[in-house]
C-alpha cells in the first residue's frame, strides 16, 4: 500500500506498527521534514528513492502527497490488554463507516492521551492510507485492537478496574460529571448507527453532552469524541 505525506510517513516510522518497504521522495525537496525523514530512514536502513514529482504523482491517487510517500504493509493491531495500563483511557468506536471521520477520531483521541482504541474486525486495509492521513499520523501512533466481541472487551475493562461508559442520552448523566481520573472505557457510536445493544446493555453508565439550546440531533462522532476526550485530559492534567 502507498501512504502519502510527510506526517503519515513520519508516523509510520515512529509508530513501528507496519513494515516500511520503501520511502519515495521528490528529489527537489530540501525542507526540514524531508531531511529528517531521510536521516531517520537511513539510520533504520529503510530504502530511500529520490525521483521526480511526476513519477510520484503516477503512484498516487491524488496530488496532495507533498512529494513524500512510502510503500508499506498493513499496520499491525495490538492485543486487548496492551490498550489498558495504570492510567487506562480506552475508547470503543462503533458505526463509523467513513475513513476520513475515523481518522479525525484517532487524531483527537491520540492528542488527548487515549491509551487504546477498539474497532470492529472488518478489513480496514483499503482505508488505512486515508485514515492515517486524515488522522495526521495519529492512527499509527496509538494502540488499536480489533474485536468482534465487545462484551468481552467491556468485561475485561471492568476486571482491570475501569468504569465503563456509553455516549447515549437515555438514562444518562452529563459527560463532565464523571470522575475521569480513574481508569475508564468510553463507547461512542456514529451519529447514524449509534452503539450496539451489547454495549448499551453492559456498560456501567450512559453519558451525554449538554447543548446550549433545544437542538435535537446528535453531534457527529468525531466532534463527540473530541469533547469527551478533552474532558478526560482536562481532569487528568490537573493531577
Amino acid at each position: 500500500m502507498i501512504i502519502e505525506g510527510s506526517l503519515s510517513v513520519k508516523a509510520a516510522i515512529k509508530g513501528n506498527k507496519r513494515i516500511i518497504e520503501e520511502i519515495i521522495i521528490d528529489k527537489s525537496k530540501k525542507d526540514k521534514d524531508t531531511n529528517y525523514i531521510k536521516k531517520i530512514a537511513s539510520n533504520l536502513n529503510i530504502k530511500i528513492t529520490l525521483t521526480s514529482r511526476s513519477t510520484i504523482d503516477e503512484l498516487c491517487v491524488g496530488k496532495s502527497h507533498g512529494g513524500v510517500i512510502a510503500k508499506v504493509s498493513n499496520r499491525n493491531y495490538q492485543t486487548l490488554n496492551s490498550c489498558f495500563n495504570n492510567e487506562a483511557f480506552v475508547v470503543i468506536i462503533e458505526g463509523i463507516e467513513d475513513p476520513f471521520n475515523l481518522g479525525y477520531v484517532f487524531r483527537s483521541l491520540y492528542s488527548a492521551g487515549c491509551t487504546g482504541v477498539i474497532i470492529d474486525k472488518r478489513d480496514w486495509s483499503k482505508s488505512e492510507s486515508t485514515i492515517l492521513k486524515s488522522s495526521a499520523g495519529a492512527f499509527d501512533l496509538i494502540n488499536v485492537h480489533k474485536s468482534d466481541d465487545l462484551k468481552k472487551v467491556i468485561d475485561y475493562a471492568k476486571k482491570v478496574g475501569c468504569i465503563t461508559l456509553a455516549a447515549m442520552r437515555k438514562d444518562a448523566i452529563a459527560y463532565d460529571k464523571v470522575d475521569y481520573t480513574q481508569k475508564v472505557l468510553v463507547s461512542i457510536g456514529g451519529e447514524m448507527r449509534g452503539l450496539s445493544r451489547v454495549v448499551l446493555d453492559n456498560v456501567d453508565q450512559n453519558i451525554f453532552i449538554p447543548y446550549a439550546n433545544d437542538f435535537k440531533n446528535a453531534l457527529n462522532a468525531s466532534s463527540a469524541v473530541a469533547v469527551i476526550a478533552y474532558e478526560v485530559f482536562r481532569q487528568r492534567r490537573t493531577l
